[in-house]
């Protein structure tokens, strides 16, 4: 890891340094947490969960191979070198800030109420037709991610593509501080984490927290159909750029056909002063949100020197992400596996993919979490949402969906059910489907719907 040493990583933390005269120049070759991922010379940061305590494993860590441990104790007796801080969460942050620092690559922050991961994937695979791309992975992408994924960047990536998720002020502050991003994506402003930002002007007031850190002659690319981003006009004197479906934004989509389940066939058109170019494509994921994530990956790209055929044959090889708008196909039903994570906004994108597929119609839905206040309220919209679009059959789980079930059994003579517990729905599945059924699964992540769709795979 470049310039990564402990006589480095001691006054970067402000930390001090015990049996570390013989290595303390010596490069660091990763960073771990798990002492079961020893390698020679990485780093061993000792973190304090809530099953174990990685102070424990750290003696065990340097005699694998590990070069040295972060403690936020002293270590009496220990068999190798240590460095010691006052909190090793803290220095983690403040080593990644410094590990970045150190990297010569073109830093893209992705953020957004709705389609971060999407539109992070959108937009590493349009970069990666010329660039070396380093993307998050999983759900690295809050505080204790995202220094992950910036450990994780080797020398030669020419990208980093960094998806940045917050739910209270000042955690995108500390994000932008270790990210540094040279371009910024905001995807929308919607209606998540109200418990802690309490309404969509506290939404935008944290999120734009990214532009504290962006650099100089940064980029910013905003959602230009979103009521609240595109009223921003100007960044540090950066004039943002706008995508959307409104012929007003720099890249818009026209002529839009759906295909069902099978995506959908649009145009892309750049406006560049009185200029206009369109191209052609036909995307192989459905949902109107997967439009607007190809539009964000096109701006971002054409501002990275992509060609407009590179970005075409990029964005018509997009695949969905298992939880995120999966579509899965089994002998019995057509699943659409979009159980990661769940907000008003994107339960009724989903529903609204969930419309476009052909027979039976299923829905199964589960609690929100950190609605805030008006969390009854946005269930009960949902629930009747779901009956508006015609779902034949409506499956609510968990203690808040029996607003969801209220607001669906108030608005259709189709069939709802309603249960407190997935176990409870998954022991009744079999008597509430059908074959040839299409079947939407959402929730929060909390709801663990990932054992219903795994269910539904059997």
């Amino acid at each position: 890891m470049k310039n990564l040493t402990l006589r480095k990583l001691a006054a970067v933390t402000h930390g001090r340094l015990f049996n570390a005269d013989e290595v303390q120049d010596v490069e660091i070759t990763s960073i771990i947490t798990d002492s079961r991922k020893v390698r020679d010379d990485c780093l061993f940061i000792c973190i304090k969960g809530e099953r174990a305590d990685g102070h424990d494993f750290a003696a065990f860590a340097v005699e694998n191979g590990a070069l040295a441990a972060v403690s936020e104790r002293e270590l009496p007796g220990f068999p190798g070198a240590y460095l010691l801080v006052d909190s090793t969460i803290e220095a983690t942050k403040e080593i990644a800030e410094y590990y970045r620092s150190n990297l010569d690559a073109v830093f893209v922050g992705v953020t957004g109420s709705v389609g971060k991961t999407s539109t992070k994937e959108f937009i590493a695979a349009v970069l990666g037709k010329r660039y070396r791309v380093h993307k998050t992975q999983g759900n690295l992408n809050n505080e204790w991610g995202v220094p992950f994924t910036i450990f994780n960047i080797k020398e030669g990536i020419e990208v980093a593509v960094i998806e940045m998720g917050i739910n209270h002020f000042g955690e995108m502050d500390r994000l932008a501080k270790m990210v540094r991003p040279d371009i910024v994506v905001i995807t929308n402003i919607g209606q998540s984490h109200l418990e802690y930002l309490g309404d969509r002007d506290g939404i935008l007031k944290a999120k734009a927290e990214i532009f504290n850190y962006i650099s100089q002659d940064g980029i910013v690319i905003l959602n230009g159909d979103d009521d609240k981003l595109s009223r921003i006009r100007s960044v540090k004197g950066i004039e943002p750029q706008f995508f959307g479906l409104g012929r007003d934004c720099n890249v818009c989509a026209e002529k839009i056909i759906p295909k069902g389940l099978e995506g959908s066939e649009f145009d892309i058109v750049m406006r560049d002063g009185g200029s206009r170019m369109a191209l052609r494509v036909d995307m192989p994921v459905p949902g109107r949100k997967m439009i607007y994530n190809a539009l964000a990956a096109y701006l971002v790209g054409t501002n990275m020197g992509i060609s407009p055929l590179m970005m075409k044959e990029a964005i018509e090889g997009i695949t969905s992400m298992v939880g995120r708008n999966n579509i899965v196909k089994t002998d019995r039903y057509t699943i659409l596996d979009d159980c990661y994570n769940a907000s008003p906004a994107s339960m009724e994108a989903s529903l609204d993919i969930l419309k476009l597929a052909e027979g039976r119609k299923v829905a199964i839905l589960g609690d929100m979490f950190e609605l805030g206040e008006e969390s009854d309220k946005y269930h009960y919209q949902v629930g009747r949402y779901a009956a508006e679009i015609g779902c034949d059959q409506i499956i609510c789980i968990g203690q808040l969906s029996e607003k969801i079930f209220m607001g669906a059994k108030m608005n259709t003579d189709n069939k709802v059910s309603y249960f407190h517990t997935t176990e409870d729905c998954i022991r009744e599945l079999d008597s509430l489907l059908l074959p040839g059924d299409t079947i939407l699964v959402k929730a929060s992540h909390a709801m663990n719907f990932e054992s219903i769709v795994n269910e539904l795979k059997k």
